[in-house]
């Protein structure tokens, strides 16, 4: 939870809304598509509907920016008549990073909701989740000077209702492999997690090295945040002090981590090892089972080959050895 105790559950058919705004209108060019949040606020802004607004911009120069508040004003009278719940709770885009006219348009929204939430959806993300939301805030500098407005990251869900999560299984029960096992699924899904894992990781350490060279100022909110990050993690030097040093003892957790890890990798050692020794197996009934092929039809075909030549023979000592036989005999007969 971030220093402004607010958080942002989105549903898919905001995701998928906005996939197809962008398809339709940006897709094959480095334009950014802008729409509008709806849904309703409190500790939890749930985002449950969205529509997509006339937006345009100049490339060169990001200050320079067209949106058409007539037709976001029109727009949410239209959907208040269908659902009053719903309001106007902020705005999203494309991204997939803020712009420098991403808090004047935020400013601008203000005429339709006291707190305004940014939402960029990433449309090409495949491994993680793909939105950021941010709320704009005024920062308070440590030198004393005056306060500026800028953007604090929230966390972000997609949640989603039951006839929501019915339609999104039934997509993937069409798109996803039936050959994939659950195993193979699972697996999956954590090294994308790892994947994630690696990449904030990387944003801390970029993050905290700008900070120490002085590029960026220091934030004693998000260095917090990293603090309480850290006091969570496991102690897992190996010796507990100087005096179990001496004495050669570890620390109780880094040996049990320890043997759990031999345990595991064990099991992926035996496993491996049945697995290697099922293949060979198979390999060598396999291969006799070929050559025993291999023999009954080089039998076949001998017992073939034997009986034609036995109809051959018999075709020899037959009716034309007889009928000879007989002719043979007849000069006899007449001489006599």
């Amino acid at each position: 939870m971030t220093s402004i105790g607010q958080s942002v559950a989105i549903a898919p058919l905001v995701l998928l809304s906005t996939v197809d705004h962008y398809n339709r209108t940006a897709r094959g060019t480095k334009k950014r598509v802008v729409g509008v949040l709806l849904g309703t606020t409190g500790p939890v802004y749930n985002v449950t509907n969205s529509f997509a607004v006339p937006f345009e911009e100049d490339e060169k120069d990001g200050f320079v920016w067209f949106l058409d508040h007539n037709y976001i004003e029109s727009m949410a009278s239209m959907f208040r008549k269908v659902n009053a719940k719903e309001q106007v709770i902020g705005w999203y885009h494309s991204g997939p990073k803020l712009r420098a006219s991403d808090m004047a348009i935020s400013e601008l929204l203000k005429r339709f909701t006291a707190k305004p939430v940014l939402v960029i959806i990433d449309v090409f993300a495949r491994e993680e989740i793909p939105t950021d939301a941010y709320f704009a805030i005024d920062e308070v500098k440590d030198d004393g000077s005056t306060t500026s407005r800028t953007f604090v990251h929230a966390p972000s869900t997609i949640v989603a209702e039951e006839a929501e999560e019915i339609g999104v299984e039934h997509l993937l029960r069409d798109v996803r492999d039936a050959a994939i096992g659950a195993l193979s699924t699972r697996v999956t899904a954590q090294l994308q997690s790892l994947r994630g894992l690696q990449e904030r990781l990387a944003d801390i350490a970029n993050y905290l090295t700008k900070v120490y060279s002085g590029k960026l100022p220091i934030n004693h909110a998000i260095l917090g945040h990293l603090q309480g990050v850290f006091n969570l993690l496991p102690n897992l030097s190996p010796i507990i002090d100087k005096s179990d040093k001496i004495a050669g003892d570890e620390n109780p957790l880094t040996s049990a981590m320890r043997v759990h890890a031999n345990d595991e990798l064990m099991t992926v050692y035996l496993s491996s090892l049945v697995r290697a020794i099922t293949a060979f197996h198979n390999l060598i009934e396999n291969k006799i089972q070929i050559k025993g092929d291999a023999k009954s039809s080089s039998e076949k075909s001998a017992d073939s080959s034997n009986k034609l030549n036995d109809d051959a023979d018999v075709n020899t000592n037959g009716p034309d050895s007889t009928a000879k036989s007989d002719a043979q005999e007849k000069p006899k007969d007449s001489s006599s």
